[in-house]
């Protein structure tokens, strides 16, 4: 899954890939006790210009994953791991927005176009989203990008030393089997 570096442009935003030069305002952004709320804990807080700067340096070139810019600044992420083996035509979806950008739409839009692009450009046939249970703003956003409610995995995550449900939300590369079940 190596190689897709496209840049994607939104309507407010454009995802792209993630450059060195990201590195102060993704920290601005990610230092923040309720962007960081229910993210896996691969997301740090507090997020110091040294977890940007190892972000950075890491392997994100070649990777599913994208910046989410907004007038010139690296404000967000969002990426896709793939599934493996059996699992193979699967990807997780997982994204992130600074504070000063919720309530505008925006996540809606860049979660809707980035999952258009999955499905058009990889052989995925399915693409997952985990949210706990107690975001009930990430749910919204994810049905409103396309997404249906497949399950509740229950006590399924731990965050902060709360034990949380986490709903499964899909959303299938064909019409016809995208519905709730």
């Amino acid at each position: 899954m190596s190689g897709d570096e496209a840049v994607l442009a939104g309507e407010g935003f454009v995802l792209r890939p993630w450059r060195a030069d990201d590195a102060v305002s993704l920290q601005r952004h990610a230092d923040d006790a309720e962007v960081s709320r229910f993210l896996s804990d691969r997301f740090p807080f507090p997020y110091t210009a040294a977890d940007a700067a190892a972000f950075l340096a890491g392997p994100v070139s070649g990777r599913l994953v994208r910046a989410i810019e907004i007038d010139g600044a690296a404000v967000g992420g969002i990426g896709a791991e793939p599934g493996h083996d059996i699992f193979r035509l699967t990807a997780s979806i997982g994204y992130w927005l600074g504070r000063a950008y919720w309530g505008r739409g925006l996540m809606r839009r860049a979660v809707d176009h980035w999952s258009t692009h999955l499905l058009a450009r990889y052989p995925f046939e399915r693409l997952e989203a985990r949210v706990a249970a107690a975001n009930p703003a990430s749910a919204r956003m994810l049905e409103h990008a396309g997404f249906h409610l497949e399950g509740r995995q229950r006590r399924a995550m731990v965050k902060r030393g709360e034990i949380l449900d986490v709903l499964v939300y899909v959303r299938l590369r064909s019409a016809q089997d995208d519905r709730p079940l």
